[in-house]
């Protein structure tokens, strides 16, 4: 199984992006002061004397429908977030592309994080067997999806949290989003009720809501801890791995 969610800050630099030195990094994924938009086979080009080394991730977005699962993967890539409501069924599957820049703690490391966003209509995923299993393969994270105006979607959480559990090995990055967090009128969840739930499940829980206003700050909460825990995900591995010899050396012993 993967070890505990870190604290925040333990493996990545928190807002860094707001540092002056990161801007040779932000500016290659920025135009206009807005995200550049990167087709699959695209990636930001640093100059020589700054290159970078890239990793690639696979994040699913989870959740009901009419929680918001489109509108946040336009809101992390930088696109226009999408005015009305509607099922995702073109194709079934919709795939977005983020790039992030990201400095490492331990050895002051910059990387660019690839984060290739799934997102697949609820209605879609029950009517054609093909597209759960392909959304699973290969996945590194998932973003589960509730609506702060949508008790239902939120009472929904631990099933869906269950099932892609016994679907995994075990490493397999969880986060949970709550949408629509600006409609605080008609909230239907309440702190304490978050509260409950990620001491029951150690989850980070983060909040998303309201026009796009502060750039980067409005995405780098959720870019920041996806890619703190798919890093930490890949040094548990990496550890797991180191240790394998050693445990198959004292067998044969």
């Amino acid at each position: 199984m993967m070890e505990s969610v870190p604290p925040t800050g333990s493996f990545i630099v928190p807002d860094w992006h707001r540092c002056k030195e990161s801007k040779e990094y932000f500016n290659k994924i920025l135009h206009k002061k807005k995200q550049r938009q990167f087709g699959l086979l695209e990636s930001p080009m640093m100059p020589p004397h700054a290159a970078v080394d890239t990793v690639h991730y696979k994040i699913f977005i989870s959740g009901k429908s009419g929680v918001g699962k489109t509108t946040l993967a336009a809101r992390l890539a930088g696109l226009n977030i999408p005015k009305m409501h509607h099922e995702t069924t073109v194709g079934g599957i919709q795939t977005t592309v983020v790039y992030w820049p990201v400095k490492l703690r331990e050895n002051g490391r910059v990387l660019f994080f690839r984060l290739q966003l799934w997102d697949c209509g609820e209605n879609a995923l029950r009517r054609f067997d093909h597209l759960l299993p392909s959304c699973q393969e290969q996945v590194d994270a998932v973003l589960f999806l509730f609506s702060f105006t949508d008790r239902t979607s939120f009472e929904d959480l631990s099933n869906q949290i269950l099932k892609w559990t016994e679907q995994s090995d075990g490493c397999l990055v969880k986060v949970v989003v709550g949408t629509k967090f600006d409609l605080f009128m008609h909230c239907d969840v309440a702190e304490r009720d978050l509260r409950k739930f990620q001491e029951t499940w150690r989850i980070p829980v983060l909040r998303s809501g309201g026009e796009v206003s502060d750039g980067l700050g409005d995405v780098a909460l959720i870019l920041n801890c996806l890619a703190e825990n798919l890093w930490h995900q890949d040094c548990v591995k990496a550890r797991a791995v180191s240790q394998h010899p050693q445990h198959e050396a004292g067998a044969l012993i």
